[in-house]
């Protein structure tokens, strides 16, 4: 008997095994994590969109920064609720037929992109998390939001108040819920996560829009 014949109870043994551990570590990943939807509401149990729901997890890495559009048409910058990994660049690209001069005085990011016409476009990079306000300097009813992450597990809802946190790791106890319009400092709230949940509805006390305020 050759001494490849030989191996081969012992290779078919260590790929048996090899087999089950790869098994038994995909089961255990997928029981550590979950999708989780959440669905945000008002006082009055209608859908609330842009709100943005983040989990800190520590150890996991932010996505991959990448290149978003915001809009400016019809005096309104679309979308208008924008989440971003760190180091990305947005890019506001003016639709109207009128100039607009885009600001933000946010400490995570201070930028002004001073007057620029129909079918021009300007980038800012986001280098840091946080908030950004945005608005008009001309047209001060125009307002957006940025908020820019270190996490892959943030999204914002959408029409109908929903989003879903794909892969969240089991000892995700709680999430942050912002709105702009949320009555709570910072427009924040924390929300715990009850064990094995899937589904987290979040109901948000809202206020009035305000106009925007340049040292916002």
């Amino acid at each position: 008997m050759s001494v490849a014949t030989a191996a081969m109870p012992a290779l078919r043994r260590f790929a048996f095994l090899l087999v089950v551990a790869l098994t038994w570590l995909c089961a255990a990943v997928s029981a550590q994590a979950a999708d989780v939807t959440v669905v945000v509401t008002d006082g009055g149990g209608r859908p609330v969109a842009d709100a943005v729901v983040i989990a800190d997890i520590a150890g996991q890495a932010a996505p991959a920064p990448h290149e978003v559009v915001i809009n400016q048409h019809d005096m309104v910058f679309a979308p208008f609720v924008t989440v971003v990994p760190v180091g990305s660049t947005v890019s506001f690209t003016n639709l109207d037929p009128f100039r607009h001069h885009v600001y933000s005085f946010s400490p995570t990011r201070r930028f002004e992109i001073k007057l620029f016409g129909q079918g021009e476009r300007r980038s800012v990079r986001f280098d840091k998390p946080g908030l950004v306000a945005v608005g008009c300097n001309i047209h001060d009813q125009m307002q957006a939001f940025i908020r820019v992450v270190d996490t892959p597990f943030a999204r914002k809802t959408d029409a109908a108040g929903r989003l879903t946190l794909r892969g969240l790791p089991s000892g995700a106890t709680r999430v942050r819920v912002w709105h702009p319009y949320l009555r709570a400092p910072g427009n924040e709230m924390v929300v715990a996560v009850p064990a094995g949940a899937t589904s987290l509805p979040v109901s948000l006390r809202l206020r009035r829009p305000a106009p925007m305020q340049h040292g916002y």
